[in-house]
């Protein structure tokens, strides 16, 4: 006692009695006490009508270390030694370390402990003299009691063995008290690794997941904030998917994406696979993420990265905003909890990559079904003409390479079926041949056709959609009348041609993807390109190989052939029996131009077919006979003009006559609906549908009459 002790106060008499009481009393009150600050506080109350003293706290450390297992006060707080202090500088660590009382009258004549001392000068507080008591049981060194008083010589030898007395009690209360808190502690956080593995075993939404997981480790821990941040978007960059900050003023909130930066801890946690304890500095820039945590009030966060297969996931991030520190059995829990967390995040990401897979594989499920009922293969291209082999040959030289493909002709004269000859005969025939005809998908839906689109990315977007450049991922994709793409979606198709990697329509997500490329067209892009209605550069990454497919016209001697395989073919669907066609009606189909190619001759024998009675086709060529002017695709005709075809005579002359005034007045009812239009051609308010025609059909017309839709607009 002689050597911890600095001048004590006179011993006092007759207190003992009542004190020996008032230690019976503190036990019964102490035993009830299960939480720090509550025994703190009822301590001090019992020891007041006692002794004199202007500070109480009572600190318990980890066994063999210097580090604080919690620290509360009955009274108002006193500056808390930092643990960087040397153990020499903390003024209860002789009362651990050696198991000994520590008490000085007079503090400000004592030279120990300068940092302490500077501390409590730096706030204005005078302390006169301090008593420090270990805390110790049978089991183990708890830590200290400390009681402080403003004036110098406050306690006598008595009081130092009362107090030494209450200590015992104390420590027994705190050790009792410390047993139930670890051991609920210990439930709580089993019952959370429990209910993380059925969370696992029972749902694989990811977010949900990662919400209820943030929600249990918040509330075990007893923080104010939890969140789980994956990889974003954009590589190297991180993004807030799941966040539990009931309080939270809406700084730190989910979809928050954090760039890479050395500085930041949650990067070093992820590159170290370590867990990194943060503090909020007094000074010093910080990141973005931890500007938004400092602006919602936290002081201190873990994060620990989670951790599959020796790579870092993700970073779970446990936040406060008191100065509560994390222990290491904190970390070493957390560490388990983010094993079973990074367990479930590979789950579900590997769910929905099947997912993806399964809904991509269905969509290439109905586009072979799709093509195994079309009946448009390679075997089907009926002709041995020389345009046509010619056409053949070209398809055989350049099927084998991976080049783009531009596919030039008239409306009916099979593009596609060229377009399936060439993926038949290339690499890629064992994948996806994935086509779109531009022309047929309104101009605001065409993007979402050829990229996909995430949902939410528009109105109508319930689910997200993979679009035609996924299916043809390693195969082949075939856009049809690609002359009709809108000028504002070709700097995007130019852009998937160059770089081979596209984003979905509301997603940041780049996306890479090998395709082989055939388009279509039987309009002169050439021209288009001259009128700013195409793109230059687009042009020419399309026609890196062009082929031209023939008319009919230019290939009558292939007409016989067709007719006989579209005979074969319609009869057998209708279950008749035609065994010949006559040499007049071959002579007659073998004479006429067939403006609308293949498909204008393949719905003409389909027509005969079905007219047909016996077993010879009945072909109705008085249908050919009539004059090409009479069989021009346009829906409104003036009466005028049919009536002066009908009464030509047959003369040449008045022929061409009748022509010239039917094309002018063709050319006349153009220009009114263009002008009433406002030089629109396609859509639901267009000139096309105003004519009640098709709309390539009308822009074929429009090139032949010379008509231009801008001068209209």
């Amino acid at each position: 006692v002689e050597n911890n002790m600095s001048t004590a106060a006179p011993t006092s008499t007759g207190a003992r009695p009542q004190r020996d009481a008032a230690v019976l009393r503190l036990s019964e009150a102490l035993s009830v006490c299960h939480e720090p600050g509550e025994l703190a506080k009822v301590l001090a109350e019992q020891l007041s009508p006692f002794l004199r003293f202007d500070y109480l706290d009572i600190v318990t450390r980890k066994e063999n270390s210097a580090e604080i297992e919690w620290h509360a006060w009955g009274t108002v707080k006193l500056p808390v030694p930092d643990l960087q202090w040397p153990s020499d500088e903390l003024a209860d660590w002789p009362a651990v370390s050696r198991q000994e009382f520590l008490y000085i009258a007079d503090l400000k004549r004592d030279e120990r402990f300068p940092c302490f001392k500077q501390e409590l000068a730096a706030r204005g507080i005078e302390l006169g003299s301090l008593l420090l008591l270990p805390l110790t049981t049978p089991h183990r060194r708890l830590g200290v009691l400390g009681i402080a008083s403003a004036s110098a010589a406050s306690y006598s030898e008595e009081d130092i063995v009362f107090l030494q007395l209450v200590a015992r009690v104390v420590a027994f209360a705190i050790d009792d008290g410390l047993n139930l808190r670890r051991e609920r502690i210990q439930n709580d956080r089993l019952e959370l690794l429990l209910n993380l593995t059925n969370r696992i075993t029972s749902n694989l939404e990811l977010r949900e997941v990662l919400r209820a997981v943030a929600v249990n480790v918040r509330e075990v821990m007893h923080c104010d904030m939890a969140s789980i941040a994956l990889a974003g978007d954009e590589p190297g960059t991180l993004r807030v998917y799941a966040l539990d900050f009931p309080d939270g003023k809406g700084a730190v909130k989910e979809e928050l994406v954090v760039g890479p930066s050395p500085d930041d801890p949650g990067w070093r946690a992820i590159e170290t696979l370590q867990p990194v304890i943060w503090r909020v500095p007094e000074t010093g820039e910080v990141t973005s993420r931890l500007r938004a945590a400092v602006a919602e009030g936290i002081k201190t966060i873990c994060f620990i990265p989670l951790v599959s297969r020796g790579r870092a996931l993700a970073t779970l991030a446990i936040s406060r905003r008191t100065d509560s520190r994390f222990t290491s059995e904190d970390v070493e829990f957390l560490n388990r909890v983010a094993g079973q967390i990074a367990i479930a995040i590979e789950n579900a990401l590997a769910y929905q990559e099947i997912s993806e897979l399964k809904d991509k594989l269905t969509q290439e499920k109905l586009y072979l079904e799709d093509e195994i009922r079309s009946e448009l293969n390679f075997e089907n291209v009926v002709g041995n003409s020389s345009a046509l082999q010619h056409v053949l040959s070209l398809v055989e030289t350049v099927a084998f390479s991976d080049a783009t493909v531009l596919l030039l002709g008239e409306t009916g004269t099979g593009k596609e079926l060229i377009a399936r000859a060439i993926h038949d005969r290339s690499r890629r025939r064992d994948r996806t041949f994935a086509k779109l005809n531009c022309a047929a998908i309104p101009a605001g839906l065409l993007e979402s056709e050829l990229f996909g689109h995430k949902r939410g990315a528009f109105t109508g977007a319930v689910a997200q959609k993979a679009g035609r450049l996924e299916l043809a991922d390693q195969g082949t994709l075939f856009l049809d009348e690609v002359g009709d793409i809108p000028i504002e979606v070709q700097p995007k198709l130019l852009r998937v041609l160059q770089e081979r990697e596209f984003e979905r329509l509301g997603s940041t997500h780049t996306r890479k993807v090998d395709f082989r490329l055939v388009s279509a067209t039987n309009r002169d892009l050439e021209q288009m390109v001259a009128s700013r209605d195409f793109r230059s550069d687009l042009f020419y990454r399309l026609s890196v190989f062009p082929i031209r497919i023939p008319p009919l016209r230019e290939r009558k001697e292939d007409i016989p052939l067709l007719v006989s395989y579209f005979v074969q073919k319609f009869a057998k669907q209708m279950h008749k029996n035609i065994e010949g066609i006559p040499a007049s009606a071959m002579k007659g189909l073998t004479a006429w131009d067939w403006p609308g190619n293949i498909r204008e001759l393949e719905n003409f024998i389909e027509r005969a077919v079905i007219l047909t009675r016996g077993k010879s086709l009945e072909a109705p060529l008085g249908e050919l006979r009539k004059t090409k002017t009479e069989t021009a695709v346009m829906t409104v005709v003036p009466q005028d003009v049919k009536r002066a075809s009908g009464v030509a005579g047959g003369a040449q002359a008045d022929k061409d006559g009748v022509a010239k005034e039917y094309e002018t007045k063709q050319r006349e009812e153009i220009i009114r609906a263009l002008t009433a239009c406002k030089g629109r051609v396609g859509g639901s308010d267009g000139a096309a549908a105003r004519l009640g025609i098709n709309r390539t059909t009308l822009l074929s017309r429009m090139k032949k009459l010379g008509v231009f839709a801008k001068q209209y607009a």
